[in-house]
Formats: structure tokens, C-alpha cells, sequence
């Protein structure tokens, strides 16, 4: 997993601002109709979380012991709203499908890779803590 590329695409694809975050979850919930009941009538704060998340996330990519502590204090909340491990997967199916239709003709097969192994620790850290 090469971090830089990580941050070169997020800063690029977060660019796109609110309408990531509109595209992710409405990717999620075609996917997956109901997990639609999780989340609260009005989106426009969950999704500026979201993107908050995110860019913490990247921010702290190379940084493991920032990013750990934080990813266990996400699992936690995510624990508290009835968040599961079965989501984690479908979470990430949607966040790669959004990355790459931000990133346009700039994804790659690396890129790629390197995202799906970021949100495999990701959810790793937030799985295991979820269940302390």
C-alpha cells in the first residue's frame, strides 16, 4: 500500500466535495436497501461526517500510532449505532465504487489495490475494537 498515492487520490477525488459523500451513499443503499434504515431521515450531517472520517483517515495513513487510536474510537460509535461486521464489507464494496468513478480515467489497478488493502485495516481495527 503506497500512502502518498492514497493521499494524491483522496485530495484529488475529495475535490468533488459534498457530492462524494451524496455518491457513496447512494451507492450504498442501492446495494443494500435496507441499511437505509441506520442512518437518520436527513443525510447532510452524516454525510459531512463521512468526509470527515475520511480525510482523518488519509490524513493519518502513515501515522499508526494516530490512526489506530482513532479507528478504535470509530469502531466503538459505529458498535453503538448498530453498525456490524457483516456492513464493514458492504461499506467498502461502495467506498471503492466511489473512489473510482471520482478518480475517472486516474484509477488504476494499483490504486485499486491499495485501497482495498487501507479499508481491510481499516475495518480490521474498527471490527476488533467494536468488540472490546
Amino acid at each position: 500500500m503506497d500512502p502518498q498515492r492514497l493521499k494524491d487520490n483522496f485530495a484529488q477525488v475529495g475535490g468533488h466535495g459534498m457530492d462524494v459523500a451524496e455518491y457513496f451513499y447512494a451507492d450504498l443503499f442501492e446495494r443494500n436497501p435496507h441499511y437505509r434504515s441506520l442512518f437518520p431521515a436527513s443525510m447532510r450531517r452524516q454525510q459531512e461526517v463521512l468526509l470527515g472520517a475520511l480525510s482523518q483517515i488519509v490524513a493519518l495513513v502513515d501515522d499508526p500510532e494516530r490512526l489506530i487510536p482513532y479507528l478504535e474510537e470509530l469502531g466503538r460509535a459505529h458498535a453503538g449505532f448498530g453498525i456490524h461486521a457483516e456492513h464493514y464489507p458492504e461499506v467498502g464494496a461502495s467506498l471503492v465504487a466511489t473512489l473510482k468513478y471520482f478518480s475517472g480515467d486516474d484509477w488504476t489497478a494499483e490504486l485499486e489495490k491499495d485501497w482495498v488493502e487501507a479499508y481491510g485495516v481499516v475495518s480490521d481495527v474498527m471490527i476488533k475494537a467494536a468488540g472490546q
